[in-house]
């Protein structure tokens, strides 16, 4: 069953949150000119590479991820090229308490925040729960980001032209209302689809809620099978690169398209249509307002 759910799998870092410094030589905080960047689980595999190349183009990136050690290489190697910035912030997606500290910290120590990327998450192969009771995938994969969408929603309307990106896949299983929290027939791929088709749900749901406040909003599926530790310490053969994923991201952060839309690679995709249902994002919206207690 592994082999089989990691076809499709995306490698993210997961992700608590005391702010910790930047390390190395370049500045902790940003210069005016900068672009202030955020992108979630980004101490390996796809947020890593995404991270590095945004720096790479001069951005200030705040780091996030769960693991200090390798939050703090990833800062140095930004700050090594030169061109970039960055800070590391700590902080654990299975606990919502953990994702309202690490928005109140970006929120204390920057004005602004210009880019907003949700890569973070899991896959878990046995049902679990995180600290507040939800199914983990679940938890991490989508509810963190949509609670900490909205606690820097301030700061994205202070930005140049602000936009939220949200890492998805072309994983889908539909959510059963009835069960959302896989309380009967767990799988670790039905976990995962459903966590990634709430993602797509969200992001249709937000641009509408955004339209005429000036921030973008799109989803995607970067590549599949992707050569990243996860797939590689579950012995897959990895059948797309890290760098092919992060193309996709940065084609979809600097796309003219429409708010809402879900590529899949660099093209515009056809979500599951469980996702066009207006019905299923009301449920799925007023499911998640109740979780992260909007």
């Amino acid at each position: 069953m592994l082999k089989a759910t990691l076809v499709l799998l995306l490698s993210f870092a997961s992700s608590s949150v005391q702010a910790q410094t930047g390390t190395g030589a370049g500045p902790a905080t940003p210069s005016p000119s900068q672009r202030i960047v955020l992108v979630t689980g980004s101490t390996d595999g796809l947020g890593r590479e995404v991270a590095s190349r945004l720096a790479a183009q001069g951005a200030h990136v705040i780091v996030h991820g769960r693991n200090v050690e390798r939050g703090r290489a990833v800062v140095d190697q930004v700050t090594a090229g030169g061109k970039g910035s960055a800070r590391f912030y700590q902080a654990d997606f299975s606990s919502l308490a953990d994702v309202r500290r690490l928005a109140a910290d970006i929120r204390r120590d920057y004005g602004r925040l210009d880019l907003l990327i949700n890569n973070a998450g899991i896959i878990t192969q046995e049902r679990r729960v995180s600290a507040d009771g939800v199914e983990m995938q679940f938890a991490v994969n989508y509810l963190a980001g949509v609670q900490l969408t909205y606690a820097l929603l301030p700061l994205l309307e202070n930005g140049r032209s602000p936009r939220i990106i949200n890492v998805s896949s072309i994983s889908a299983s539909p959510i059963d209302f009835a069960d959302v929290m896989l309380e009967r027939d767990y799988s670790p791929s039905r976990a995962y689809g459903q966590s990634k088709l709430a993602q797509v749900m969200f992001t249709i749901d937000l641009a509408e809620e955004l339209k005429g406040r000036g921030i973008v909003v799109h989803a995607l599926h970067p590549a599949g099978y992707m050569d990243t530790t996860m797939v590689r310490s579950a012995g897959g053969t990895p059948r797309t690169t890290v760098a092919e994923g992060a193309e996709a991201v940065l084609h979809v952060v600097a796309t003219g398209a429409p708010s809402g839309r879900y590529f899949v690679g660099k093209e515009i995709g056809t979500p599951h249509p469980q996702a066009a249902d207006a019905e299923a994002r009301r449920q799925l919206r007023a499911l998640s307002r109740r979780l992260i207690g909007m």
